[in-house]
């Protein structure tokens, strides 16, 4: 019975259990809405919309305007305008300390990024919120990123495209943050008065000042497969008026059925979506130049 008592082999002791290992941390990502395994790469092929249920991951804004602009080729527009801190807010840590985090963490100069580049041949400047950046809140900044894109097409004489994703208004800036509403909606007026085409793509989330303002305002209002769109959330609403909220509400395709969007595309149509209205838009903006 010796045999049974025996240590293992030696050579098992020289094997490093770490080698053995096999490593799948961030080879594959749930899916929040199916709860299937996704493979990453394949996931990156699909735009990051689930092949088994057409759920709609939430995109990176630099990797969104590579995936709108032809060949991925743009260039990159006032990185420098970034958040100040004018009113010296402090909650539970600074406001400067939270945009230095924010900075860090999204990778990112602030929470829009802008661009210029082409798009199916025309002449596009884009913008797009990620909401990895103190949840895509427009303040100051962004507000300035957003008016300077649309006067460069107005001066270049481009369409606007902007993709939003936002919680609304920044809070640490006060009234500053809120006075960008108007300032973006007085820039797009002028865009108008040009004949030059805005397309308002919004995502999952677009609420707050920013649904309020820029958003709604587009030539035409698209949306991503059951973003929530509104002003106040629908947890708020429902507190306040004590009544329980049709299902879907504050979704795209409620707001879709009421009249409140054009249309609602999958992101892997998207591009090609965006391409077919300018390529009606931009021509119908020359023949009334």
């Amino acid at each position: 019975m010796s045999w049974f008592r025996r240590k293992k082999p030696k050579i098992t002791e020289l094997v490093d259990d770490k080698e053995r290992t096999v490593r799948t941390e961030g080879v594959f990502i749930k899916c929040s809405e199916c709860g299937a395994a996704l493979y990453k790469g394949e996931l990156e092929e699909s735009e990051y919309v689930c092949p088994k249920c057409g759920y709609h991951f939430r995109m990176g804004a630099r990797e969104r305007l590579k995936r709108l602009f032809d060949n991925g080729i743009y260039e990159p527009l006032d990185e420098g305008v970034m958040s100040s801190d004018p009113l010296e807010f402090f909650d539970s840590k600074s406001y400067k300390q939270r945009i230095e985090e924010a900075k860090a963490a999204s990778g990112l100069p602030e929470a829009v990024v802008t661009g210029k580049g082409v798009v199916g041949g025309h002449l596009v400047f884009a913008g797009v919120m990620d909401m990895s950046f103190i949840g895509g809140s427009m303040g100051s900044a962004v507000g300035e990123k957003i008016t300077r894109l649309i006067e460069r097409a107005i001066k270049e004489r481009g369409a606007v495209v902007i993709f939003s994703a936002s919680g609304g208004a920044r809070m640490q800036e006060g009234i500053l943050s809120l006075m960008q509403m108007a300032k973006i909606s007085a820039a797009l007026g002028r865009l108008h008065e040009e004949r030059l085409p805005y397309i308002s793509v919004m995502t999952d989330p677009t609420t707050g000042g920013v649904t309020a303002s820029f958003a709604m305002l587009g030539d035409v209002n698209i949306a991503e497969p059951k973003a929530l769109i509104g002003f106040a959330g629908p947890r708020v609403i429902e507190q306040t008026i004590r009544q329980k909220l049709p299902k879907g509400f504050q979704r795209s395709e409620f707001l879709l059925e009421h009249g409140m969007l054009d249309m609602v595309v999958d992101r892997r149509q998207m591009r090609q979506t965006i391409i077919r209205l300018l390529d009606f838009m931009m021509n119908d903006s020359l023949t009334r130049k």
